[in-house]
C-alpha cells in the first residue's frame, strides 16, 4: 500500500505563493505518474497537473499554466507543486495522486490508484 502525505498548505493573500510538498511510500515512486488536483467546497475535484516518472514530461490545466510548476524529486519520494501569483479562485483542498501504471498525462482522476489526504490552500483577497 502506497501512502501519500501532502504538506505545505496555508492562508496566504492574492498574488502570493506556497509551495505543496507530497511525500510518498514505497520502493516503486519513480514508476509513478504523480498528479495534483483540487477540489473547493460544492464543486467538483479537477485537475490541476501531471508529471511523468522523470518529471521530464508536464501538463496543466489552463487555468493555472503559467503560474504553478510541478516537479519530482525521485530520489526523495516527493513530489512539489510550486503555486505563484495565486488568485482567490485557487482557494480549494489540494491533492496529490499517483498512476501506478501510467503511460500517458491522464488528466481523469480515475486513472490515478492512490490519494493523499489533501491540504487546504486558501488565498484571501
Amino acid at each position: 500500500q502506497v501512502q501519500l502525505v501532502e504538506s505545505g498548505g496555508g492562508l496566504v493573500q492574492a498574488g502570493g505563493s506556497l509551495r505543496l510538498s507530497c511525500a510518498a511510500s514505497g520502493r516503486t515512486f519513480s514508476s509513478y505518474y504523480m498528479g495534483w488536483f483540487r477540489q473547493a467546497p460544492g464543486k467538483e475535484r479537477e485537475f490541476v497537473a501531471v508529471a511523468s516518472r522523470s518529471g521530464g514530461r508536464t501538463y496543466y490545466a489552463e487555468s493555472v499554466k503559467g503560474r504553478f510548476t510541478i516537479s519530482r524529486d525521485n530520489a526523495k519520494n516527493t513530489v512539489y507543486l510550486q503555486m505563484n501569483s495565486l488568485k482567490p479562485e485557487d482557494t480549494a483542498v489540494y491533492y496529490c495522486a499517483a498512476d501506478r501504471y501510467g503511460s500517458n498525462l491522464s488528466l481523469d482522476g480515475e486513472a490515478y490508484d492512490y490519494w493523499g489526504q489533501g491540504t487546504q490552500v486558501t488565498v484571501s483577497s
